[in-house]
């Protein structure tokens, strides 16, 4: 089929095969295209300034999708995608497979460069560093959450959809989750089964939404719907030179890296001193709290909020060495206003991908004179300089930004924005 031509008034409509020249990438895994007029067209499994056809997947008022069918000019950082499920139509968990690892963090960069200058009105550099020893971007993720597919068979979604494509062994999962064979076993009746590892300890857990009987599962602890089918329902993670115990279901970094690196970075920025006060904010299993704690010392106090229970528990577990170290339950917002920053001079944020809570940001900034400076821990570029644009109003300044590539071939990106007193 040859490449349609548009002229206006006429509109890309799902289906449509268009030749295309791609420009730079958005954030989301995209790359953006522009005709002559009619909407943005974001195209996926290209690459900036690469010549493509083009097959039109969705379509708004505003703004088209597509997906590269076929490179008339590639760009020389395309590479062969590691996975053959990686291309248009397959699975959508990886968005840059087809660029060079350095050509992912140049993307990546560039999207956070852009998210900042858009959205903050803040022009800085980034470069986004990779995570150590990470040398081939695979094998890294030490928890996936694998669907079900009708047949019972495990999988994950093709972009944009709710069906199930059949993928085997992910490359990028770790080791450890692959030898779990969530993908070659069946799983009848189940929605979903996830794999979670911890790679310090060896140990795993596998996960589902329901009872599955019959099934010899090879992992410490297995979670069958709300029940401990086998094990604690703990995992053993290993970072700053500690363990840390963390429930199979909590939050925890996905790369094996990722945890370590970011304590040390959040330690170095914050410079904390003994006696200082600092609040841990959202903080999960505890992992920056405890850090800080050993900074501080006795004669230190750091508060940790977590509203998830589960978190807590494994907060409260993990710093009961260092009695200085306290964790509340509850909403951040909620927290903060009913306890006060009780003289807090370090924080740090560690938010879903949704951001801090607006509150949030109020209060800490109606501390400014006493809180020197903020670690804030983003998986999203937008939601950061949302938040970043939020705080500059409240007098406070980017004073340092660090990128970490914790989710290679996937367009995620880790930052670490340091904040001080404008």
């Amino acid at each position: 089929m040859g490449a349609v031509t548009l002229s206006a008034p006429d509109l890309p409509q799902v289906g449509d095969l268009l030749e295309l020249t791609v420009g730079e990438a958005a954030h989301g895994g995209w790359c953006v295209a522009r005709l002559a007029s009619g909407p943005v067209i974001f195209v996926r499994h290209a690459l900036p300034g690469e010549r493509v056809r083009a097959v039109i997947t969705q379509t708004t008022s505003r703004l088209a999708r597509a997906d590269a069918t076929e490179i008339l000019d590639a760009s020389a950082d395309r590479v062969r995608p590691p996975c053959p499920h990686a291309r248009p139509g397959g699975c959508g968990g990886c968005d840059w497979q087809h660029a060079s690892l350095a050509a992912q963090r140049s993307l990546k960069a560039a999207v956070v460069r852009q998210q900042l200058r858009r959205i903050a009105g803040i022009d800085r550099e980034v470069i986004v560093e990779p995570m150590p020893g990470d040398e081939t971007g695979l094998g890294w993720r030490t928890r996936v959450k694998y669907a079900v597919g009708p047949a019972g068979v495990a999988g994950l979604h093709r972009h944009r959809s709710h069906d199930v494509i059949e993928v085997g062994d992910c490359p990028i999962a770790h080791p450890l989750v692959t030898a779990a064979e969530a993908t070659r076993r069946a799983w009848p009746g189940a929605a979903w089964v996830e794999v979670a590892a911890a790679p310090g300890s060896g140990q795993r857990a596998v996960i589902t939404d329901r009872d599955v009987p019959g099934q010899p599962i090879d992992a410490d602890s297995v979670i069958s719907g709300r029940r401990i089918a086998r094990g604690t329902g703990y995992l053993r993670q290993r970072a700053a030179g500690r363990d840390w115990r963390v429930s199979a279901r909590g939050f925890w970094q996905v790369h094996p890296q990722a945890a370590d690196t970011l304590a040390a970075a959040v330690l170095d920025v914050l410079g904390p001193q003994p006696g200082e006060t600092a609040l841990d904010l959202y903080c999960g299993a505890g992992l920056f709290a405890g850090v800080l704690a050993g900074a501080v010392g006795p004669s230190g106090t750091v508060i940790g909020i977590e509203s998830d229970a589960a978190g807590v528990r494994d907060a409260r577990h993990n710093l009961r060495a260092t009695p200085w170290a306290r964790v509340h339950r509850g909403d951040v917002t909620a927290v903060l206003r009913r306890q006060g920053l009780s003289g807090a001079s370090l924080v740090v944020l560690d938010p879903p991908r949704t951001g801090a809570a607006g509150a949030v940001i109020d209060l800490l900034s109606s501390r400014t004179g006493r809180v020197r400076r903020i670690a804030y821990v983003s998986c999203d570029p937008a939601t950061l300089a949302r938040d970043l644009a939020l705080f500059a109003a409240s007098g406070w300044r980017l004073d340092a930004l660090r990128a970490f590539d914790a989710f290679p071939m996937t367009h995620h990106v880790e930052c670490l924005a340091t904040l001080a007193p404008g």
